[in-house]
């Protein structure tokens, strides 16, 4: 007699239409941090585009709540493997953050209170596909999800959609962030399984 009976798979991955290869789904909202969970009161939350020349565009939070919102609806997906379909933010597109700042660079490093950085290349934060969102499923966001505001690019892995953003560094060179220098992949997308280095 066999150990494991007649029809036996193991798990099976869900089959859902949206969910990248090996992502399980999930309904709750996990909460994954790289350190202790910052509260930053509002009237000492700043964000700054910091050029590749040195030159700085800064919003505080009257004015950045001033700046035109969008509310959008994407999922996203955690290198842990848990994917989230179907979440509505609202937040300020970077498209418009960037719409008057000069720049030439290809590159960004993402900074948050508490002293994170994630690498994003340009062109994955421009033409719609990510915000600085303040507000998750019509509420403010909490700080234990990254509030009161956190970047969203839904389309790489949420390593990427760095919690407590606080600035934005525009560079000529791809350089490493926090998990990146850690064995992280650099681009990070989920289609294609890029977890860590190498993948």
């Amino acid at each position: 007699m066999g150990i494991i009976s007649r029809g036996f798979g193991g798990r099976r991955r869900e089959s859902v239409p949206g969910l990248p290869p090996g992502q399980y789904l999930t309904h709750d909202f996990p909460v994954l941090s790289a350190g202790p969970t910052p509260r930053i009161p509002l009237d000492r939350w700043r964000f700054t585009v910091t050029t590749e020349t040195g030159e700085k565009t800064s919003w505080n939070w009257t004015e950045f709540q001033a700046l035109p919102a969008e509310d959008v609806t994407v999922d996203i997906h955690c290198v842990t493997k848990w994917s989230k379909l179907g979440t509505t933010w609202r937040g300020v597109s970077l498209d418009t953050l960037l719409e008057n700042v000069e720049s030439a660079a290809d590159y960004t490093m993402v900074h948050s209170f508490g002293g994170y950085t994630t690498n994003v290349p340009m062109e994955d934060l421009l033409d719609g596909k990510a915000w600085i969102a303040y507000k998750f499923d019509g509420e403010d966001l909490e700080p234990e999800h990254g509030g009161p505001a956190r970047l969203v690019v839904p389309h790489l892995y949420f390593w990427k959609s760095a919690k407590w953003v606080n600035g934005l560094q525009l560079m000529n060179e791809d350089e490493p962030g926090f998990w990146e220098a850690a064995g992280y992949h650099m681009y990070g997308d989920p289609w294609r399984e890029q977890r860590y280095q190498g993948d």
